[in-house]
């Protein structure tokens, strides 16, 4: 209620300066009603540093169970070798956002998961800087210190063991690139859940507006305003949302000199399945396969 008298408006009219629908689609509005279907949403996170282009370092194919408040992570290395949709080529996937930006992106992710995509949300990391601070910081579980140290890398050391980490720290976190990709793309998997729970335990709904600002030119997506903030409220209102997530493991292979990871076809067959039955609004709570019982097989 406090969040729909005094700021839901605002927060709509923040919102419409990141909304950027793809050229050539016409956006899905989201029915609102007493029941919302789930649907898909792929996530990029976006690597634009001084004078390199911009580069997806995070591919996430997600899908969206407002009703349940239950979020699916399909996680895709950036260096996994696929065909570049609309390029006439086969590269790493996170070529496709310095080609062809979103639109290729998501062409790309469609074309590898085999699953249609309803939107796309792009999160600059530059951005989550200064959120992470307004927050206060957020927790990361690191137990030994993280360092990058490769001398064609930035240098930086992330200290183990501190309660809270600041949006510098958080932004080395999902930059550290110096073990394997799969570990990287499991941090940016930790930092969300981080993130979305340092947002709940805080509970300051007035510090919405400010963090959405924040985001400013560093966030965009082709879900429309008003869609966003009703989800968000159907979401919330079920209680802190249960994320589950998924990595696409790659095996290392060298062609040409260049380093791809080639998909686990087990992996790759699994996530398929998990997308089918979430995606399906019939399939009870009780009935949604999670990445875990993959493990235990």
């Amino acid at each position: 209620m406090t969040f729909d008298l005094f700021f839901s408006g605002q927060v709509e009219k923040q919102l419409e300066k990141s909304y950027a629908p793809i050229e050539g689609e016409v956006a899905k509005p989201v029915v609102v009603a007493k029941e919302i279907d789930p649907f898909s949403m792929l996530l990029l996170g976006i690597d634009q540093r001084e004078n390199e282009p911009s580069r997806s370092d995070t591919l996430i194919y997600s899908v969206v169970r407002p009703q349940d408040s239950k979020v699916l992570l399909i996680s895709i290395p950036r260096d996994t070798y696929t065909e570049i949709v609309g390029k006439d080529k086969e590269d790493k996937i996170n070529h496709a956002y310095a080609y062809g930006g979103e639109k290729m992106a998501k062409d790309t992710v469609k074309n590898f998961i085999g699953y249609d995509l309803d939107y796309y949300a792009a999160i600059n990391f530059e951005g989550l800087r200064e959120v992470v601070d307004a927050l206060g910081g957020i927790e990361l579980p690191i137990t030994e210190d993280i360092v990058n140290k490769e001398k064609d890398h930035e240098k930086f050391t992330i200290k183990a063991g501190k309660p809270l980490y600041d949006g510098q720290e958080a932004l080395n976190y999902v930059r550290y690139r110096e073990d394997s990709g799969v570990n990287r793309t499991k941090r940016h998997q930790v930092f969300l859940n981080a993130l979305v729970d340092r947002m709940l335990k805080l509970n300051q709904v007035s510090k919405i507006p400010d963090l959405i600002d924040m985001l400013g030119d560093n966030f965009k997506t082709d879900m429309q305003p008003n869609s966003i903030i009703e989800l968000a409220k159907t979401i919330l209102l079920g209680g802190r949302p249960e994320i589950s997530g998924f990595t696409i493991v790659g095996e290392g292979k060298r062609m040409n000199g260049v380093y791809y990871d080639i998909a686990n076809e087990e992996d790759l067959a699994f996530a398929k399945q998990m997308i089918e039955n979430w995606s399906n609004p019939d399939t009870k709570t009780e009935e949604l396969i999670k990445p875990e019982s993959r493990e235990q097989e």
